[in-house]
Order: structure tokens, then sequence, then C-alpha cells
């Protein structure tokens, strides 16, 4: 055999080897394991007060985790978080950050009753529902908004209708809809169809970023995509203004399938990727628990958004540390100012790989 067919047979190998690993990664297993090590290294690594909107989204991915692999662990760690908290959202009845964690209790409810008490959340949503309008935000630029930063839209709609349809019950979807909607008015931007964080980046305030682009922050952006997956997941089919929700997340995913840098996972500053040398994971996480979630529910073409989902998955896989860690997450902020690296972690960027890792698995397997 001559030197350029050994060599062609070599190449051939190791692109087989090398397809055969890429695919791997979409695997039962692959993906289940990949999620435990993350979970597991989490569960190491507390930090921040259980009901706090870190953790909030932290444990939603766990309870999505546990909805998808039936692992009894992910269901230990939230009736374990759950009883510590006497369930008991956070303190602030009014702000969306404090009741995203009832969305843990809700699923867990759904499954074993006897072990949740849903009197401190069903507490809560009503006062919100009764007193929200009303109550003094000190927010002049939007005043008595409820949800006036587009992170809110993960955080509360979500559990309001999640719990308004378990009880039957369409007041609760009627409040997501009012205050849906008037945040929807202020922040999202109908040309770029993304979001702004809050009324301080809005365009009329000059802010820009160097390039010349508006802000768009990822993870508030991930944030909104995100809880509209969640959202679609509990409305009813038939529900008046499903329409309006269903719409929005299809501009996003558009606009996010089309701005996907090539290594897979967005950078903090959608519009301005070439500042940031890293993409970011909890952002990319969140997209990818969407998409994954719009092409299996037939809401995205499968055509179109499957390989933008396998190039998100491989990505957040590479940001995964060999200890389980899920690195690369943007710190606590609210702004796209931050570069990334392998050592940074936040609770939320775990369950986000959670979120994402149970969706790409349901839609792959």
């Amino acid at each position: 055999m001559n030197d350029k067919i050994t060599n062609t047979l070599l190449l051939l190998l190791l692109s087989s080897a090398f397809l055969t690993a890429q695919e791997d990664i979409f695997s039962k297993k692959y993906i289940q394991n990949a999620m435990k090590a993350a979970f597991e290294w989490q569960q190491d690594h507390p930090k921040h007060a259980l009901n706090d909107w870190t953790n909030g989204a932290y444990y939603t991915g766990v309870t999505e985790a546990w909805k998808t692999t039936k692992d009894k662990d992910y269901r230990q760690a939230i009736l374990e978080m759950g009883r510590e908290l006497d369930w008991q959202p956070g303190k602030r009845w009014y702000h969306a950050d404090d009741i995203i964690i009832s969305y843990s209790f809700i699923e867990l409810y759904k499954k074993k009753p006897k072990w949740v008490d849903l009197g401190p959340t069903k507490r809560d949503l009503d006062k919100a529902i009764l007193y929200g309008d009303a109550h003094n935000w000190n927010r002049p630029q939007i005043e008595n908004m409820i949800w006036w930063w587009c992170d809110a839209l993960f955080m509360g709609p979500p559990v309001f209708v999640n719990y308004g349809v378990m009880t039957d019950n369409d007041i609760y979807l009627k409040a997501v809809d009012k205050w849906y909607k008037e945040c929807y008015d202020q922040l999202y931007d109908q040309e770029a169809h993304l979001w702004t964080r809050d009324n301080s980046y809005l365009a009329n305030t000059g802010k820009r970023e160097e390039n010349g682009e508006k802000i768009f922050w990822s993870r508030g952006n991930g944030w909104v995509f995100a809880g509209l997956a969640l959202v679609l997941e509990h409305m009813p089919a038939d529900y008046p203004n499903r329409p309006f929700y269903e719409q929005i997340f299809k501009e996003m995913a558009a606009k996010l399938k089309d701005i996907q840098p090539e290594e897979g996972d967005w950078r903090s500053s959608l519009l301005y990727p070439e500042g940031h040398e890293h993409g970011e994971s909890s952002g990319t996480g969140f997209y990818t628990f969407g998409m994954a979630y719009g092409v299996r529910k037939g809401l995205l073409s499968r055509s179109e958004y499957l390989p933008v989902v396998k190039k998100a998955w491989a990505a957040l896989v590479e940001n995964q540390q060999p200890d389980g860690m899920i690195g690369f997450v943007q710190p606590i902020g609210a702004a796209p100012s931050l570069q990334v690296n392998k050592d940074l972690w936040e609770r939320y960027g775990t369950g986000a790989f959670l979120a994402a890792g149970s969706a790409v698995m349901k839609l792959m397997n």
C-alpha cells in the first residue's frame, strides 16, 4: 500500500473517530453523565440564600433534570431545599426574583402533593395580583410597573402560569398577560427582536456598544427566552393570548439563530461579539433549552434549528470543566460588561446547563 493511500485511510479513520466523538455528546448516556457531574459539583458548592433568584434559576434547572431523567437525586435536592426554606419564597412578594423558587415547589407538588406546602406561594402570588400595580416601586422611569427589567420574564411568568393552570384559575394567567405586555411595550425592540435589560439601556439614552450597536445583554435575553419556553410548556393550547407569546418566541429564535457565533455559544453582548473573547454559558444554556424545546414541540423548524441546538450544546460541553463545574459564566450584573473565563461560575449557570441538557436529551433521544 503506497503512502498516499495509507495517509488517506488514516485521515478517514481520524475523521470517523472525530465524528463519533462529536455524536457521543448527544447520546442519552453522555448528557445524563454531564448533567449529573454539573449537579454534584454545584451541590458541593453552595452560594447565596436558598430562595435567592440565583438559586431559583438553579433549581429550575434541577427540576427540569429530574422531570427528564427521573433521577431521584434531583428530586431529593428539591425536597431538601424546600424543607429548609419551610416552602417560603423570598420576602419581596412584589418582586419576581423572589418567586421563581416556587416553580420547583409547584413541579414537586404535582408529583408529591403531601410533601409540599404551596400556601406561602399562593399567598405571595395573590398579594402581587391584589397590590402589585399600586406598590411604590421607586422606579420613576417606569412608575408602578411590576416587571420593569427583562429578567423578570423568567422569574415571574412561569410560576404564575404553572400555578394558574394547576389550580384551573385563569386570574394568574391574566395577571401575566397584563404585566408581560407592559414590559414588552417598554423593553422589546421591534427591529432587533431582542430585549433591552431595562429602560436605562434604551436606544434613546445614548448608550451603545463600541461598534455602535444597541446593547442587548445575552443573559437577560436568555432569561426571557427560557421563560417563554416554560410559559408555553404549561399554557393551554387554546388560551386566547398564547399566540402573543409564541410570536415573540419565534422572533427571538430567528434572531438568535442569525447571530449565533461559529463556536456555538453566544457572547455576553449579543450584537458586539467581537468585544468578548469567549462565549457565555448561562445565556447560551437557556437559549439551548428554549430552542430544543421549540424544535421538539414543532414551534421551530427542525431542519433550521437543530444545527443551532447542536452547536450550542457542543459549546456548553466544552465550557464544562473536568470536575463538572460549568465555567465561562458571567458574574451577577445587569449588563454585558465583563469578560468570562473557565474559572467563573454561578449557580444560575449550572441551572441553565441542566435545563439545556434536559431539553437536548428529550429532543435527541
